[in-house]
């Protein structure tokens, strides 16, 4: 069953329950990678997708920007980067991938991204250290994200639902089809 009306926000809509049981999964997946390969941080990629609607072509074209801006990312600072799982589901997609590199250096590389990317401010690019230590913008002295709709932080306009979800879906469409257009247009 759908909550969106249709078009590309259109998917089923998941139970808080999912959500959670998805985040377990996350983290046995970290668990299991750091048995294996200790020494290597891991980057765990998702998509900022406000609702119930998690899985719909709005959030699989933002995580398909996100896999291309990373690839080119590790490429360009020469590390090496291994995608251990890439996931898609009801509670939408997600990917997990080893680079070698500096856990705070690769934490703020990725921050750079969701800040100067057009579309970083849809991704959730999480770093985790050796040891499953989760590395912070706050870590790195750094302002917190943003909210989609206005410039106050978005950890305080969720909190006080200070936007409907249509605006949400609507600013993140927004960003969407303007890099789409950019893509066939440049000039655009």
């Amino acid at each position: 069953m759908s909550l969106a009306a249709g078009g590309r926000r259109a998917g089923p809509a998941v139970t808080i329950e999912a959500m959670l049981a998805a985040r377990e999964r996350r983290v046995a997946r970290r668990r299991d990678a750091f048995a294996r390969r200790p020494e290597v941080p891991l980057v765990t990629v998702s998509v900022v997708m406000p609702g119930p609607v998690k899985d719909c072509a709005l959030s699989r074209d933002a995580a398909a920007a996100a896999r291309t801006a990373l690839d080119r990312l590790f490429a360009a600072h020469g590390w090496p980067a291994t995608t251990l799982v890439e996931a898609a589901g009801p509670t939408g997609p997600e990917a997990l991938v080893a680079v070698a590199a500096e856990p705070r250096a690769l934490k703020r590389a990725l921050v750079m991204l969701e800040e100067t990317d057009p579309l970083g401010r849809l991704w959730d690019l999480d770093v985790a250290a050796p040891g499953d230590r989760a590395i912070s913008r706050r870590d790195l002295g750094l302002a917190p994200r943003r909210c989609l709709v206005c410039d106050a932080p978005a950890h305080a306009c969720a909190r006080s639902r200070a936007h409907p979800l249509d605006a949400l879906l609507t600013a993140m469409e927004e960003r969407i089809d303007a890099w789409q257009a950019r893509a066939v247009d440049p000039a655009a």
